[in-house]
Protein backbone atom coordinates (compact mmCIF):
# COMPACT_ATOMS: atom_id res chain seq x y z
CA UNK A 1 0.00 0.00 0.00
CA UNK A 2 2.95 2.28 0.59
CA UNK A 3 4.51 1.53 -2.78
CA UNK A 4 1.03 1.93 -3.93
CA UNK A 5 0.64 5.83 -2.22
CA UNK A 6 4.31 6.73 -3.68
CA UNK A 7 3.37 5.65 -7.18
CA UNK A 8 0.41 7.84 -6.86
CA UNK A 9 2.39 10.86 -5.06
CA UNK A 10 4.96 10.74 -8.10
CA UNK A 11 2.50 10.46 -11.16
CA UNK A 12 0.17 13.80 -9.32
CA UNK A 13 3.04 15.72 -9.25
CA UNK A 14 4.55 15.20 -12.30
CA UNK A 15 1.23 16.29 -13.32
CA UNK A 16 0.45 19.12 -11.30
CA UNK A 17 4.53 20.27 -12.49
CA UNK A 18 3.72 20.32 -15.80
CA UNK A 19 0.85 22.57 -15.16
CA UNK A 20 2.80 25.13 -13.36
CA UNK A 21 5.71 24.76 -15.46
CA UNK A 22 3.54 26.11 -18.58
CA UNK A 23 0.94 28.17 -16.78
CA UNK A 24 1.02 30.54 -20.17
CA UNK A 25 -0.79 27.80 -21.85
CA UNK A 26 -2.96 25.89 -19.16
CA UNK A 27 -3.90 29.00 -16.70
CA UNK A 28 -4.01 31.91 -18.87
CA UNK A 29 -5.96 31.56 -21.84
CA UNK A 30 -9.08 30.09 -20.19
CA UNK A 31 -9.22 32.66 -17.75
CA UNK A 32 -9.10 35.21 -20.60
CA UNK A 33 -11.88 33.68 -22.57
CA UNK A 34 -13.77 33.50 -19.38
CA UNK A 35 -13.20 37.41 -19.28
CA UNK A 36 -14.03 38.01 -22.87
CA UNK A 37 -17.71 36.03 -21.91
CA UNK A 38 -18.26 38.43 -18.99
CA UNK A 39 -17.17 41.84 -21.14
CA UNK A 40 -19.73 40.65 -23.80
CA UNK A 41 -22.42 38.67 -22.25
CA UNK A 42 -22.29 39.87 -18.94
CA UNK A 43 -22.05 43.94 -19.63
CA UNK A 44 -22.84 44.59 -22.94
CA UNK A 45 -25.39 42.32 -23.78
CA UNK A 46 -26.74 41.70 -19.41
CA UNK A 47 -27.13 45.34 -18.88
CA UNK A 48 -30.16 45.00 -21.59
CA UNK A 49 -32.05 42.16 -19.75
CA UNK A 50 -33.95 41.92 -16.64
CA UNK A 51 -32.80 40.38 -13.57
CA UNK A 52 -33.20 36.74 -12.89
CA UNK A 53 -33.96 35.04 -9.50
CA UNK A 54 -33.43 38.69 -7.41
CA UNK A 55 -30.01 39.14 -9.46
CA UNK A 56 -28.55 40.89 -12.37
CA UNK A 57 -27.47 38.94 -15.57
CA UNK A 58 -23.88 38.73 -14.64
CA UNK A 59 -24.24 37.94 -11.72
CA UNK A 60 -26.33 35.28 -12.20
CA UNK A 61 -24.06 33.43 -15.03
CA UNK A 62 -21.74 33.96 -13.29
CA UNK A 63 -21.45 30.80 -11.43
CA UNK A 64 -22.07 29.11 -14.49
CA UNK A 65 -19.16 30.49 -16.45
CA UNK A 66 -17.01 29.58 -13.72
CA UNK A 67 -18.14 25.93 -13.33
CA UNK A 68 -18.26 25.99 -17.44
CA UNK A 69 -14.01 26.62 -16.84
CA UNK A 70 -13.75 23.58 -14.20
CA UNK A 71 -15.64 21.43 -16.85
CA UNK A 72 -13.33 22.17 -19.29
CA UNK A 73 -9.67 22.02 -18.33
CA UNK A 74 -10.52 19.29 -16.31
CA UNK A 75 -11.41 17.29 -19.14
CA UNK A 76 -9.08 18.52 -21.61
CA UNK A 77 -5.86 18.64 -19.51
CA UNK A 78 -6.44 14.75 -18.51
CA UNK A 79 -7.82 13.70 -21.99
CA UNK A 80 -4.12 15.42 -23.46
CA UNK A 81 -1.72 14.35 -20.43
CA UNK A 82 -2.80 10.62 -20.72
CA UNK A 83 -2.74 10.49 -24.62
CA UNK A 84 0.33 11.88 -24.86
CA UNK A 85 1.55 9.60 -21.95
CA UNK A 86 0.05 6.74 -24.61
CA UNK A 87 1.99 8.40 -27.71
CA UNK A 88 5.52 8.84 -26.07
CA UNK A 89 4.61 5.22 -24.84
CA UNK A 90 5.29 6.47 -20.96
CA UNK A 91 2.25 4.27 -19.66
CA UNK A 92 3.54 1.61 -20.88
CA UNK A 93 5.99 1.90 -18.20
CA UNK A 94 3.51 2.59 -15.50
CA UNK A 95 1.16 -0.74 -16.56
CA UNK A 96 4.62 -3.15 -16.15
CA UNK A 97 5.48 -1.63 -13.19
CA UNK A 98 3.82 -2.61 -9.73
CA UNK A 99 1.59 0.51 -10.04
CA UNK A 100 -2.07 -0.58 -9.11
CA UNK A 101 -4.50 0.76 -11.69
CA UNK A 102 -6.20 2.71 -9.17
CA UNK A 103 -3.22 4.54 -8.14
CA UNK A 104 -2.95 5.41 -12.16
CA UNK A 105 -6.14 6.30 -12.45
CA UNK A 106 -5.67 9.03 -9.52
CA UNK A 107 -2.54 10.11 -10.52
CA UNK A 108 -3.80 11.58 -14.07
CA UNK A 109 -7.14 12.50 -12.43
CA UNK A 110 -5.38 14.65 -10.20
CA UNK A 111 -3.51 16.55 -12.36
CA UNK A 112 -7.18 17.45 -14.23
CA UNK A 113 -8.43 18.45 -10.48
CA UNK A 114 -5.47 20.47 -9.74
CA UNK A 115 -6.00 22.64 -13.35
CA UNK A 116 -10.19 22.82 -13.08
CA UNK A 117 -9.77 23.88 -9.86
CA UNK A 118 -6.94 26.69 -10.60
CA UNK A 119 -8.94 27.99 -13.31
CA UNK A 120 -11.72 27.92 -11.34
CA UNK A 121 -10.43 30.12 -8.85
CA UNK A 122 -8.79 32.47 -10.72
CA UNK A 123 -12.23 32.98 -12.50
CA UNK A 124 -14.08 33.41 -9.54
CA UNK A 125 -11.54 36.32 -8.51
CA UNK A 126 -12.53 37.71 -12.15
CA UNK A 127 -16.24 37.25 -11.35
CA UNK A 128 -15.97 39.32 -8.30
CA UNK A 129 -14.31 42.05 -9.77
CA UNK A 130 -17.42 42.07 -12.83
CA UNK A 131 -20.50 40.49 -10.92
CA UNK A 132 -19.22 41.16 -7.30
CA UNK A 133 -20.50 37.67 -6.23
CA UNK A 134 -20.69 36.81 -3.03
CA UNK A 135 -20.65 33.54 -0.84
CA UNK A 136 -23.86 32.10 0.43
CA UNK A 137 -23.04 28.62 1.14
CA UNK A 138 -19.21 27.72 0.55
CA UNK A 139 -20.03 23.88 1.40
CA UNK A 140 -21.98 23.24 -1.51
CA UNK A 141 -19.68 25.63 -3.89
CA UNK A 142 -16.68 22.93 -2.74
CA UNK A 143 -18.55 20.08 -2.98
CA UNK A 144 -19.66 20.88 -6.31
CA UNK A 145 -16.19 22.37 -7.46
CA UNK A 146 -14.82 18.87 -6.41
CA UNK A 147 -17.18 16.28 -7.82
CA UNK A 148 -17.15 18.19 -11.03
CA UNK A 149 -13.92 18.48 -11.43
CA UNK A 150 -13.45 15.19 -10.70
CA UNK A 151 -16.06 13.41 -12.72
CA UNK A 152 -14.82 15.52 -15.61
CA UNK A 153 -11.47 14.48 -15.16
CA UNK A 154 -12.59 10.73 -15.31
CA UNK A 155 -14.38 11.24 -18.46
CA UNK A 156 -11.51 12.62 -19.88
CA UNK A 157 -9.19 9.82 -18.97
CA UNK A 158 -11.73 7.93 -20.54
CA UNK A 159 -11.45 9.54 -23.77
CA UNK A 160 -7.78 9.36 -23.63
CA UNK A 161 -7.98 5.62 -23.69
CA UNK A 162 -10.02 5.04 -26.50
CA UNK A 163 -8.12 7.86 -28.00
CA UNK A 164 -6.18 7.05 -31.58
CA UNK A 165 -4.68 10.08 -32.94
CA UNK A 166 -4.62 13.42 -31.62
CA UNK A 167 -8.00 14.45 -33.53
CA UNK A 168 -9.75 12.00 -31.58
CA UNK A 169 -8.84 14.35 -27.99
CA UNK A 170 -11.38 17.16 -29.27
CA UNK A 171 -14.03 15.13 -30.24
CA UNK A 172 -15.59 14.80 -27.25
CA UNK A 173 -15.36 18.02 -26.20
CA UNK A 174 -16.23 19.87 -29.41
CA UNK A 175 -19.12 17.41 -30.30
CA UNK A 176 -20.61 17.02 -26.69
CA UNK A 177 -19.01 18.61 -23.38
CA UNK A 178 -19.47 22.27 -25.46
CA UNK A 179 -22.72 21.67 -26.83
CA UNK A 180 -24.58 20.15 -23.20
CA UNK A 181 -22.92 22.93 -21.48
CA UNK A 182 -23.97 25.97 -23.45
CA UNK A 183 -27.56 23.99 -22.92
CA UNK A 184 -27.01 23.15 -19.04
CA UNK A 185 -28.15 26.48 -17.89
CA UNK A 186 -25.25 28.86 -18.05
CA UNK A 187 -27.01 31.47 -19.83
CA UNK A 188 -30.32 30.88 -18.69
CA UNK A 189 -32.58 29.81 -15.77
CA UNK A 190 -34.55 26.65 -16.93
CA UNK A 191 -37.73 28.12 -15.14
CA UNK A 192 -37.73 30.18 -18.28
CA UNK A 193 -38.46 27.32 -19.95
CA UNK A 194 -41.56 26.02 -21.69
CA UNK A 195 -42.92 22.60 -19.26
CA UNK A 196 -41.36 20.53 -22.02
CA UNK A 197 -38.05 22.08 -22.75
CA UNK A 198 -37.59 22.07 -19.18
CA UNK A 199 -38.34 18.51 -18.67
CA UNK A 200 -35.48 17.49 -21.55
CA UNK A 201 -33.36 20.29 -20.17
CA UNK A 202 -33.44 17.90 -17.14
CA UNK A 203 -31.58 14.61 -19.01
CA UNK A 204 -28.67 17.20 -19.33
CA UNK A 205 -26.13 16.10 -16.30
CA UNK A 206 -24.44 19.47 -16.58
CA UNK A 207 -27.63 21.73 -15.27
CA UNK A 208 -27.44 19.80 -12.32
CA UNK A 209 -23.79 20.77 -11.48
CA UNK A 210 -24.44 24.11 -12.55
CA UNK A 211 -27.58 24.79 -10.76
CA UNK A 212 -26.05 23.40 -7.40
CA UNK A 213 -22.90 25.39 -8.16
CA UNK A 214 -25.24 28.47 -8.41
CA UNK A 215 -26.92 27.95 -5.51
CA UNK A 216 -23.67 27.99 -3.54
CA UNK A 217 -23.02 31.44 -4.24
CA UNK A 218 -26.36 32.90 -4.94
CA UNK A 219 -28.94 31.08 -2.80
CA UNK A 220 -31.42 30.28 -5.71
CA UNK A 221 -31.73 26.74 -7.53
CA UNK A 222 -34.13 25.11 -10.39
CA UNK A 223 -33.14 21.94 -9.06
CA UNK A 224 -32.74 19.70 -6.20
CA UNK A 225 -28.86 20.21 -4.77
CA UNK A 226 -29.17 17.38 -3.03
CA UNK A 227 -30.11 15.59 -6.27
CA UNK A 228 -27.51 17.33 -8.16
CA UNK A 229 -24.84 15.81 -5.25
CA UNK A 230 -26.26 12.42 -5.82
CA UNK A 231 -26.15 12.29 -9.72
CA UNK A 232 -22.61 13.56 -8.62
CA UNK A 233 -21.36 10.92 -6.95
CA UNK A 234 -23.31 8.38 -8.96
CA UNK A 235 -21.42 9.52 -11.95
CA UNK A 236 -17.95 9.39 -10.21
CA UNK A 237 -18.52 5.76 -9.32
CA UNK A 238 -19.54 4.61 -12.65
CA UNK A 239 -16.70 6.61 -14.36
CA UNK A 240 -13.87 5.58 -12.08
CA UNK A 241 -15.03 1.77 -12.12
CA UNK A 242 -15.01 2.04 -15.82
CA UNK A 243 -11.17 3.42 -16.29
CA UNK A 244 -10.10 0.56 -13.77
CA UNK A 245 -11.78 -1.78 -16.20
CA UNK A 246 -10.36 -0.41 -19.32
CA UNK A 247 -6.65 -0.09 -17.67
CA UNK A 248 -7.33 -3.87 -16.39
CA UNK A 249 -8.27 -5.24 -20.10
CA UNK A 250 -5.51 -2.59 -21.65
CA UNK A 251 -7.99 -1.32 -24.01
CA UNK A 252 -6.40 1.55 -26.07
CA UNK A 253 -2.90 0.95 -25.03
CA UNK A 254 -2.09 -3.09 -25.41
CA UNK A 255 -2.16 -3.82 -29.16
Amino acid sequence: MKDALIALSCISRKETTRIFRIWIQTLVPPVITMTLYFIIFGRLIGSQLRDIGGYNYMAFIAPGLIMMSIITNSYTNTVSSFFSAKFQRNVEELLVSPTPDWAIVLGYVSGGMVRGLCVGVLVTVVSIFFAGLSVYNLFFIVIFGLLTSFVFSLAGMINGIFAKKFDDVSIIPTFVITPLTYLGGVFYSISLLPDFWRTVSKINPIIYMVDGFRYGFLGIHDISVYGGVSILVVFAVILFGANLYLLKKGVGIRS
